[in-house]
C-alpha cells in the first residue's frame, strides 16, 4: 500500500472562508434588495404624480362629452343627442336591487376586500384555465372604476400598475359605498347613456331610485358588454345575461328560488316595453321625427361649445302617442285596402307650438320627415288663400257665384262632383267647388293669391298660372298647417316653434322664448270669415268626416289622380294637418281628402280634446263681411270665358 504524501492529502474547508463568502452574498443580497425597493418605490411614485384627483370636478360626473337632452313639454325625457347623463345618485339613494345585482355579478368579495381580490382572482383563473378562454375577469369593482373612469384605455405595464394604485388609493381615501355610488354614476352603460340614472331613463323612462329587481338585472347586465346586452339593440340577449345576473343574486343569498323564478318569469315583459333602437312600428317613433327637426334647427338658437344641453321642447307626449296610433291606425286598415302607403300629421296651438308630430308610418324604416320636408301638391287646401284673396278684394260669404265650366285660355277646369249653379262663396268652400275658385282668382288676380300664401308661410316658388287656385302646388304638411293656425288665432301670423328654453347642466338658461311671430297679416274681421266659411266644410261640405263633439273648422284636399289627400283643420284649442300619399307619388285608390285623411284627423283630435271643456271658435259678425244674399257678383265675362 503507497502512502499518500501530505501534499497528495485532500486540504480540508476552511471554516473562515465560508464564513466570508456567506457575508459576500448577505451584503450584496441585502444591497440588491435596497435597490430594488427604492427602484420599486421610485416607480411608485413616479406613477402616483399620474394618479388623477378624484375629488377634483372634472371627475364628479360621467366623462361622456357634451350632449343635447331633450324633454317633452311635462319635462320628461324626450331624446338625447351624444352621451346620456342622469342624476348623480348616493349610495342611500341607489336601489337596493341594484347593488345586489351588481355585487352578486362585477365583485361578490367587494365589500371584504382592499381593492384587490386575491381570491377572486384565483377563481377566475382557475375557471378560465378550465374552460380554455377568457370566461370571467377578476378586476374589481374599484379596479373597473379605477380603470374606467380616471385612466387611459392603454394597455401596458404602466398603466395595469396605475390602475391597481388607484384601485388602492380608492379604498384608501373613499368608504366602500362611496366607491360603489362612484361606479355606477359614471359607467357606460349603451346606447349613449353613462350611469345607472342615465340608462334607467333611456331603458325605462324612470328614474334609477324607481327601478324593479328585473330592471335592475337587466342594467347589471350591461356591465359587461354595454352594447352587446341593450336590452334596446339586442332584446334576447339583455334577457339571457339578466338570467345569469339572477342567477348570481341567488348564488350569492340575495334572493330566495322563488323571487328568482318569479324575476326570470317577468324579464320578457319588462325587455319588450323598452324602446327599440330602431322601431320598426308605431308611427312617429316617439317622436323621433320631431326630435331631429330640433336636432337641426338648435344652432340657430345657441352654440353649443363643448356644453351639454337641456332642451325644454313644446311636444306633448299625450298628444304625440295619440298621433301616431291614429296614423298607425289609418295606414294598417283603409290604408292597406287603397294603396296609400305613407301618412304625415302635424298638430300645434294656434300660436304655432308644436304639440305633435308623426313624419311617416315608421321612423326605423325611413327617417325622412314628412311633416317638414315632403312638398307634395296641396290640393284644395291651398283654396284657403283664394278665399282670402276674395275676401280682401271684397267678396263675402254669402257673395254668390254661378257654379258653371269655366274656361280659362285653353284650360278648362271641372269640379270633382257635378255643377251647383247659384251658390254662395261659403258653399264654394265649403263643397270645395273648383269653378268657383277660379272665378275667385281670374278675378282678384293669381299674384294677390300667391301673395296670400305667402304672407302666410308657403315657401313654394308659385307661378301664376291659372291652375294656382285649384292647388297645384307644393307645401310641406308643417307649413300648411301652420297657415290655418294663423286663420284660427283670428289672423295673427306664427312661426312654427318648439322650442320653450335651453339651458346648460349646470342650470343657467342660454335662450328662452318670449314670443315672436309676424302679427297681425289677416285683419281679424276676415279671419273670421274665412273661420265662418271653414266651419261649413265639415257641418254640410266635404269634410263630413271629420264633424267632431264640438265646433270646428276645416278643409279637404286632394291632388290630381289621387296621389294626396289632406286634411287640415281647427277647434279653438289645436289646429292639425293630415297628408295621406306615397313617397314615389303612386296613385292611390280614389282617396280624397274628406275621405282617409279626415278620419285619420278626427281620431286623434277625439284623442287630444277628451275632457276638455267645449269652447265656440271665433265668427266674425261684421256687416261688411256679411253681404246681404241678393248681392251676387255679375261675371264681366259674357262669353264665360277668361283671357289668360
Amino acid at each position: 500500500m503507497v502512502k499518500k504524501t501530505e501534499a497528495d492529502q485532500d486540504e480540508p474547508d476552511s471554516p473562515g472562508k465560508g464564513r466570508h463568502f456567506t457575508r459576500f452574498l448577505a451584503y450584496w443580497g441585502a444591497v440588491g434588495l435596497i435597490w430594488l425597493i427604492i427602484g420599486v418605490f421610485g416607480m411608485i411614485g413616479w406613477y402616483a404624480m399620474e394618479l388623477p384627483d378624484v375629488q377634483s370636478p372634472e371627475y364628479n360626473a360621467a366623462s361622456s362629452g357634451p350632449s343635447i337632452k331633450l324633454l317633452y313639454a311635462n319635462g320628461k325625457p324626450l331624446a338625447t343627442r351624444g352621451g346620456m347623463r342622469g342624476n348623480s345618485l348616493t349610495y342611500p339613494e341607489l336601489p337596493k336591487s341594484l347593488v345586489e345585482a351588481v355585487v352578486a355579478t362585477e365583485d361578490r368579495r367587494f365589500f371584504d376586500h382592499v381593492g384587490i381580490d386575491l381570491v377572486g382572482l384565483a377563481r377566475a383563473a382557475a375557471v378560465n384555465l378550465m374552460a380554455l378562454r377568457v370566461v370571467q375577469g377578476g378586476s374589481t369593482i374599484s379596479q373597473q372604476l379605477a380603470k374606467n373612469a380616471f385612466l387611459t384605455p392603454e394597455r401596458s405595464f404602466r398603466r395595469k400598475l396605475l390602475e391597481v394604485m388607484m384601485a388602492f388609493w380608492l379604498e384608501a381615501k373613499y368608504k366602500k359605498p362611496e366607491i360603489l355610488s362612484m361606479y355606477l354614476n359614471r359607467v357606460y352603460l349603451g346606447a349613449g347613456t353613462y350611469g345607472v340614472d342615465a340608462a334607467a331613463r333611456r331603458y325605462f323612462n324612470k328614474a334609477a331610485a324607481d327601478l324593479s329587481l328585473e330592471q335592475s338585472a337587466i342594467i347589471a347586465g350591461l356591465l359587461k358588454a354595454p352594447t352587446r346586452y341593450a336590452p334596446s339593440h339586442n332584446p334576447k340577449a339583455a334577457r339571457k345575461r339578466a338570467n345569469v345576473v339572477i342567477d348570481n343574486m341567488l348564488a350569492a343569498g340575495f334572493l330566495t328560488s322563488a323571487q328568482a323564478g318569479k324575476a326570470k318569469s317577468r324579464l320578457a315583459k319588462v325587455i319588450a316595453r323598452v324602446p327599440s333602437a330602431r322601431s320598426s312600428g308605431g308611427g312617429g317613433s316617439g317622436g323621433r321625427y320631431f326630435a331631429d327637426w330640433i336636432h337641426e334647427q338648435l344652432a340657430d338658437y345657441v352654440s353649443q361649445s363643448g356644453r351639454s344641453l337641456i332642451v325644454q321642447t313644446t311636444l306633448d307626449a299625450k298628444l304625440q302617442k295619440a298621433a301616431e296610433r291614429a296614423v298607425q291606425r289609418g295606414l294598417d286598415g283603409e290604408g292597406r285596402r287603397v294603396s296609400a302607403g305613407e301618412a304625415a300629421l302635424v298638430a300645434m296651438t294656434d300660436d304655432g307650438a308644436l304639440r305633435a308630430m308623426v313624419g311617416g308610418r315608421s321612423y326605423g324604416k325611413s327617417q325622412f320627415n314628412r311633416a317638414t320636408s315632403a312638398h307634395r301638391q296641396a290640393g284644395s287646401t291651398f283654396k284657403l288663400f283664394v278665399y282670402l284673396a276674395g275676401l280682401e278684394h271684397g267678396f263675402g260669404p254669402e257673395t254668390v257665384f254661378s257654379d258653371r265650366p269655366v274656361t280659362v285660355g285653353k284650360w278648362q277646369p271641372r269640379n270633382f262632383s257635378a255643377y251647383k249653379g247659384r251658390v254662395s262663396m261659403r258653399d264654394g268652400l265649403a263643397k270645395s267647388l273648383n269653378s268657383v275658385a277660379v272665378q275667385i282668382s281670374e278675378k282678384v288676380g293669381r299674384k294677390n293669391v300667391i301673395s296670400a300664401a305667402m304672407r302666410l308661410g308657403m315657401s313654394a316658388n308659385m307661378k301664376p298660372h291659372p291652375s294656382i287656385a285649384l292647388g297645384v302646388a307644393t307645401v310641406t304638411p308643417l307649413e300648411i298647417t301652420s297657415a290655418y293656425a294663423t286663420v284660427a288665432a283670428g289672423g295673427i301670423g306664427n312661426w312654427a316653434w318648439g322650442i320653450q328654453q335651453v339651458r346648460d347642466s349646470s342650470g343657467e338658461i342660454l335662450y328662452q322664448r318670449s314670443g315672436a311671430g309676424p302679427g297681425q297679416v289677416i285683419a281679424p274681421e276676415l279671419a273670421g270669415a274665412l273661420n265662418d266659411m271653414l266651419t261649413a266644410t265639415i257641418k254640410t261640405g266635404t269634410g263630413r268626416a271629420a264633424r267632431l263633439d264640438r265646433p270646428a273648422a276645416g278643409k279637404t284636399g286632394t291632388s290630381q289622380d289621387h296621389r294626396d289627400a289632406w286634411f287640415v283643420g281647427y277647434t279653438s284649442d289645436l289646429v292639425a294637418g293630415v297628408w295621406v300619399g306615397n313617397d314615389n307619388g303612386a296613385r292611390m285608390k280614389k282617396v280624397t281628402g274628406g275621405g282617409l285623411p279626415a278620419r285619420v284627423w278626427k281620431e286623434f283630435m277625439l284623442a287630444a280634446h277628451r275632457g276638455r271643456p267645449i269652447t265656440p271658435l271665433t265668427v266674425s259678425k261684421s256687416p261688411a263681411m256679411q253681404p246681404e244674399k241678393s248681392k251676387v257678383w255679375q261675371d264681366p265675362y259674357k262669353t264665360e270665358k277668361f283671357d289668360r
